[in-house]
């Protein structure tokens, strides 16, 4: 178990400041735990025993070049300069800390370090390495991304998306697994069957190599090798570092499941002890300097922890955390150059919009299934590879989550993207990319995410369960998305250029069924309608209509039909966030509302908005609020079944009901 260390002609200073940066988050960790123990912080995730594999991985980094950690990386942190003053305000959940008291411990990031956290998942960091490495290589900048994984995280889906999506692209990214044995308490021969990392590299088409991940020099000199590698010919790698977690997951966790044997064999491998012993031996450390470095950094960080206890507790400002979800932005209504029209369908509208969007915003990256030189299942981006090129738009795995997630490190590399589901319902694929990624990293560290993600949906065409879906209400629960739904073709394009234009993450809803089968005159320049604004498309003082998609439609059939009701009409056109005002005001004026969704009533978005009407506009009510919705089934395939699932047929007896009410 005795370690080698290989110079390989590195300088006194270089083998110093490596020992500097390995012994910094060493003693941090000691005192952590001393705090632990004595009661004054809450939690820690020891890295104890894996620190050469930050520090060796950071040092053999560019700069510019960004690194994605988890939560045994603390040498990454501090290699990277973060001060442990705000460090450590930020596992106390201190104003000063990197997320404002908002996230825990490493779950963070840093756009000035070129640093970016994990979320708990373990995984979906993958695939925004994916991204950033993307945007390296459509700059033409000789980077090269790291991104950290466990080998307990290595069973997640998101590790073999995010790897096939690196491979088929030859994206720069190393994939660096620290493979300490266990995941929490799992050990590894129930986590996967194959005895080396090593085994894996050939199954996807890439390199693979195997370390001694407790030795700093050899991380690197590996990391540095694999850097100039895909400098040299661009495509990523996979590199695993053997090395051993000498505490619990966490400090609760304890380590009773793991044998002492295991603890006794390591402890000797410790790579903070054995680098330093070597230091002596060759005489570039002196017991003296090794004494004069420990005291200043003792001093550097009790004087952290000091200045973190004495910062003031938070005292919540309600309107900042909630003006913190979305990266500000102020929307600049741009109208059309000239009056000049075309009639189209909603899916040339949207195709439309999608190639001045491309035009207009070169940094804006296409991705999906079949829509490069097939133009996508519905041929919204037929022509687009001629004209934009491959490299913006761009054929992807079936792998929904991480290609969101490379929506995302595009975006966090200053560009745009769009994510293509070939139909909403495959969107569970990404789900948790959606809802725990884009959707709070501005809020958790003031990074947005500048990703629309186009979603086909509805039912109508007989498509069956799992093609037909109204999903939109799993996002409006989502803080920190919009969530736009256009029912005409003016209002699709004019939307979607509007959500190009937004820094923050937009889930964008086309109904399929009205793709083709409706169509209106649509400006032919460029031009935007604000997210967040409904529209009365008929006035009246008998009641209030309010829908979205298809059931503008329907509504419309019926008040045609019904000439006695005089209602307003109003088109939501966007579901988050709610335009209440226009909502209450014509409440208050009919007093009588109906809400209207192809969506299954529980669950709706008509029962939220059910909810604030009768909040706002309780005394203005002159009959119960009423909704009109699909049932609480499965879509079936069934053309007969499925227009009896739907509300379309219900609606109109809901409506005389209210109308007579």
């Amino acid at each position: 178990m005795q370690m080698h260390f290989d110079r390989k002609g590195k300088s006194d200073e270089l083998l110093l400041k490596i020992y500097r940066e390995l012994l910094l988050p060493r003693m941090i960790e000691e005192k952590m735990l001393n705090l632990l123990r004595q009661g004054r912080i809450s939690k820690w995730f020891s890295g104890i025993g894996q620190e050469a594999i930050s520090v060796g991985t950071v040092l053999a980094m560019d700069p510019n070049e960004y690194i994605l950690p988890m939560h045994r990386n603390l040498g990454i942190f501090t290699g990277r300069g973060m001060p442990f003053h705000q460090l450590f305000t930020q596992w106390q959940g201190k104003l000063n800390g990197y997320s404002k008291g908002r996230e825990r411990s490493f779950h963070f990031g840093s756009k000035e370090h070129k640093v970016v956290g994990m979320i708990s998942h373990l995984g979906p960091q993958m695939g925004i390495a994916d991204g950033i490495a993307l945007a390296h290589k459509l700059n033409k900048e000789s980077l090269v991304t790291a991104v950290f994984s466990g080998d307990g995280g290595s069973s997640e889906g998101d590790f073999h998306e995010s790897i096939n999506v690196a491979a088929v692209w030859d994206l720069p990214v190393i994939f660096i697994i620290e493979n300490n044995g266990y995941g929490l308490s799992t050990p590894s021969n129930e986590q996967f069957r194959f005895k080396s990392f090593t085994d894996k590299g050939p199954g996807y088409g890439i390199p693979t190599k195997s370390i001694d991940g407790n030795n700093v020099l050899d991380v690197y000199d590996a990391i540095t090798e694999i850097r100039e590698s895909i400098i040299n010919d661009p495509k990523p790698w996979l590199l695993e570092c053997i090395t051993f977690r000498m505490r619990g997951h966490e400090e609760a966790s304890g380590t009773k499941y793991v044998p002492q044997e295991l603890f006794d064999i390591w402890g000797k491998k410790d790579p903070v002890n054995n680098y330093e012993a070597w230091l002596i031996e060759e005489k570039v450390l002196t017991d003296e300097s090794r004494q004069a470095l420990r005291a200043e950094l003792k001093k550097y960080i009790e004087e952290g922890v000091q200045a973190t206890f004495d910062e003031p507790e938070i005292v919540p400002n309600t309107e900042d955390e909630v003006r913190d979800v979305y990266a500000p932005f102020n929307f600049d209504k741009t109208s059309p150059a000239t009056e000049k029209t075309t009639k189209k369908r909603l899916i040339d509208a949207i195709s439309d919009g999608l190639g001045q969007a491309m035009e207009k915003h070169p940094e804006l990256v296409l991705m999906g299934q079949d829509i490069a030189e097939y133009g996508g299942v519905f041929k919204i981006t037929d022509g687009f590879v001629e004209r934009f090129g491959k490299d913006r738009v761009r054929n992807t795995p079936l792998c929904e989550a991480a290609i969101v997630g490379t929506g995302l490190g595009l975006s966090i590399k200053g560009k745009k993207a769009m994510v293509e589901m070939q139909f909403a319902d495959f969107v569970t694929e990404g789900f948790n990319q959606i809802v725990n990624n884009i959707a709070k990293i501005h809020y958790r560290w003031g990074q947005n995410a500048d990703v629309v993600v186009r979603m086909p949906t509805g039912a109508g065409v007989a498509a069956g369960p799992f093609h037909s879906q109204s999903n939109e209400a799993w996002f409006t629960h989502t803080p920190g998305l919009k969530v736009v739904y256009p029912a005409f073709p003016n209002d699709a394009k004019g939307l979607l250029l509007a959500s190009f234009e937004d820094p923050n993450p937009v889930m964008f809803f086309e109904h399929k069924a009205l793709y083709r089968s409706i169509s209106e005159e649509v400006f032919d320049d460029y031009f935007t309608i604000p997210i967040g604004k409904a529209n009365v498309l008929r006035s009246g003082n008998d009641l209030t209509i309010i829908t979205y998609g298809f059931g503008v439609h329907w509504a419309l059939e019926v008040l045609d039909k019904h000439p006695e009701i005089n209602a307003d009409l109003i088109d939501l056109r966007t579901l988050l966030p709610l335009d209440e005002e226009t909502v209450f005001e014509s409440v208050s004026k009919t007093g009588k509302a109906i809400i209207l969704h192809e969506d299954t009533l529980t669950g709706g978005i008509g029962g939220e908005l059910s909810a604030r009407i009768m909040e706002h506009c309780f005394e203005k009510l002159d009959a119960p609020v009423m909704r009109s919705a699909s049932l609480d089934t499965p879509v079936p395939f069934s053309a007969e079944l499925e227009q009896n699932f739907l509300a379309k047929d219900r609606f109109e007896a809901q409506l005389l009901q209210l109308f007579n009410y």
